[in-house]
């Protein structure tokens, strides 16, 4: 068979398949993500049916998914919330990177693999997935919500240390002097001081140059546009996604309206087969000799990136519900993880299988967390005040209250609206 009808008929099947799971997931009211990353792992390599006519295809959609995701993701907010977000959650991202990073390179240094190997799984294990959390906030219709621009206060500062950190990994795993990484580094940093100042002071010229009244070319020239800015920022060692998001927060208005509707579709699609490619990816009979260890590692740090939410939004000053709900949001794993894993297979090659299961675990178990955390905690909540001699719950708000007065604060201003008002 040839290879391009082979591969049309491969794509046709798996976006059949994600049309008819997505469709399950929506009846029961569950985000698709989990049956999505399965599929993949059920056809990939090693699994029921490998596909191979369309991986490289599989594979480029993947990473425009991310690139769409984050772009509208980043259409949500304006450069001026970025920036305050910035201002007021960076201590939160240090408590996230205390909480998250060290768990794993304590786990590298248990198990012997040395200092390098400790570098690159605190790097798994502190990340979480901006591409999986940005698909379950709209899917669960939470971008409204007060926590949401605490959650991606958290998300910007580590997608912006990534520039920090990427290339320092780099360097020692390659044994590069210290010169040749510190200049590595300032390139990284400059890329991003660069954007963020055009996005800054310039974000209204970039929007009427991009301004068009015809769909199609408003489409194009969005859509090229990102794609040109993710692909220089990996080449100045910087992550593409954070391209992406900055380009979004550089348009404004009208601009952002236009685009984001254009978009949308274009990002349901892609971001579903950059999913399914992560599980194509893994091959089954690499994840139980490594299950143990990553199921213990998972446990401890979705814990503990539950905490770092609920710490984020209690210093924004939200409400209970919205502390659990931020908390059980950050949980998911992806992208980055795999992307560190990758880089380290070199130096510890049992790196590789172990970051697959782990960020499997947490990219399946994520969503679940982001929808059930507050009810749990709610209702864990519930029975302690239900005690003896603890206050009465009576005037504890319910969940829809809690979501809909958080959802409606003033403070922060809900996603949109400075673009709107740009």
């Amino acid at each position: 068979m040839h290879n391009t009808t082979a591969m049309l008929i491969e794509l046709g099947a798996i976006i059949l398949a994600l049309g008819l799971l997505g469709r399950l997931a929506g009846r029961v009211g569950f985000s698709p993500i989990p049956l999505y990353l399965l599929a993949g792992l059920a056809f990939g390599h090693g699994g029921i049916l490998p596909l191979q006519a369309s991986e490289e295809f599989t594979a480029t959609g993947a990473e425009i998914g991310v690139i769409l995701l984050l772009l509208l993701l980043g259409l949500e907010y304006s450069a001026s919330e970025l920036v305050t977000n910035l201002k007021t959650q960076y201590p939160s991202g240090a408590v996230d990177f205390v909480l998250n990073a060290v768990p794993g390179a304590v786990a590298a240094l248990i198990m012997g693999w040395g200092a390098v190997a400790a570098v690159a799984l605190a790097g798994v294990t502190w990340i979480s997935s901006s591409g999986v959390i940005a698909k379950v906030l709209g899917d669960l219709g939470r971008l409204g919500n007060r926590e949401t621009p605490v959650v991606l206060g958290v998300l910007v500062i580590e997608d912006l240390a990534m520039a920090v950190y990427l290339p320092i990994l780099t360097a020692l795993l390659a044994g590069v002097s210290l010169a040749g990484g510190a200049v590595t580094l300032l390139i990284s940093l400059g890329t991003v001081g660069v954007v963020l100042y055009v996005a800054l002071r310039h974000g209204r010229l970039i929007s009427r140059a991009v301004s068009s009244d015809s769909s199609e070319m408003l489409l194009l020239v969005v859509l090229g546009l990102t794609l040109l800015v993710a692909g220089l920022a990996q080449e100045l060692q910087v992550s593409a996604a954070v391209g992406a998001f900055l380009v979004g927060i550089a348009l404004s208005g009208e601009v952002a309206e236009g685009a984001s509707s254009l978009l949308t579709p274009l990002r349901d699609l892609f971001a579903a087969v950059f999913f399914v490619f992560f599980g194509l990816s893994t091959d089954p009979a690499d994840i139980p000799p490594v299950l143990v260890p990553a199921l213990l590692l998972a446990v401890v740090t979705a814990l503990t990136k539950v905490a770092t939410g609920w710490y984020a939004a209690h210093r924004a000053g939200i409400q209970g519900a919205g502390r659990w709900r931020a908390g059980g949001t950050l949980v998911a794993r992806g992208e980055f993880s795999i992307v560190i894993a990758g880089l380290a297979v070199g130096v510890e090659p049992r790196m590789g299988p172990l970051a697959t299961a782990y960020v499997l675990i947490l990219v399946v178990v994520g969503p679940l967390a982001t929808r059930f955390t507050e009810p749990l905690a709610r209702r864990v909540t519930r029975r302690i005040a239900r005690r003896p001699g603890t206050p009465s719950p009576a005037e504890t708000p319910t969940e829809p209250e809690q979501a809909a007065t958080e959802s409606t604060a003033p403070e922060p201003t809900a996603p949109g609206s400075s673009h709107a008002n740009a």
